[in-house]
């Protein structure tokens, strides 16, 4: 009964964070469309942050049709994803993030820019990196031992959600769990201290 009771209370919370923010896209987006900067002003993201590399990619992600704008109802689809889909789903999503260039390929360097933004975001956050020892190029390294399967020094979206199933670490790594309400409520706190 407990477990029942907490679902439906993480629901709840995800229904009001969706409401509340819909009403911030709408009171920010009058005209429908968001634009990079504002999605990182909606975010509460510091365009020269530590987080800014890692919106931009968040931003392309959720730019389902490339015009790079988002609309309501790519906006919509990004959040069900992030709230409600299976890993799978998250995890096309998030070779999207890291997929840059969109080749259909994650190479090291694509690797290592967004691991390189998920340790400044971590290290700006105090979140821990559940290994301080590793360095971003160990980080790489290790990844693409795990996930590069056949060994051509890029990463396809197979490999990519086979090794990220087959390894906790690597899948904790490569899946961004991105929650937009969470940092919806992380710049209340901060405008509300200032």
């Amino acid at each position: 009964m407990g477990q029942a009771q907490q679902t439906e209370n993480a629901e709840e919370i995800d229904v009001k964070a969706l409401q509340d923010m819909y009403k911030k896209f709408v009171t920010e987006c009058p005209s429908g469309l968001l634009f990079l900067h504002e999605f990182k002003r909606f975010f509460g993201v510091d365009p020269t942050g530590e987080a800014s590399d890692y919106a931009e990619n968040m931003f392309r992600a959720f730019d389902s049709n490339g015009d790079n704008t988002i609309d309501f109802l790519e906006f919509v689809a990004a959040l069900n994803l992030v709230f409600r889909g299976d890993m799978e789903h998250k995890l096309r999503w998030s070779f999207k993030v890291y997929d840059k260039d969109s080749n259909g390929y994650v190479d090291r360097d694509e690797l290592r820019s967004i691991i390189n933004s998920i340790y400044r975001v971590k290290k700006g956050t105090k979140t821990d990196t559940n290994e301080p020892d590793l360095t971003v190029d160990d980080a790489v390294e290790r990844i693409m031992q795990a996930v590069d399967s056949d060994g051509d020094g890029c990463i396809n979206m197979e490999e990519f959600i086979k090794g990220a199933q087959q390894d906790p670490w690597v899948l904790n790594m490569l899946k961004l769990d991105i929650n937009p309400a969470l940092w919806v409520l992380e710049q209340r706190r901060k405008s509300a201290t200032f």
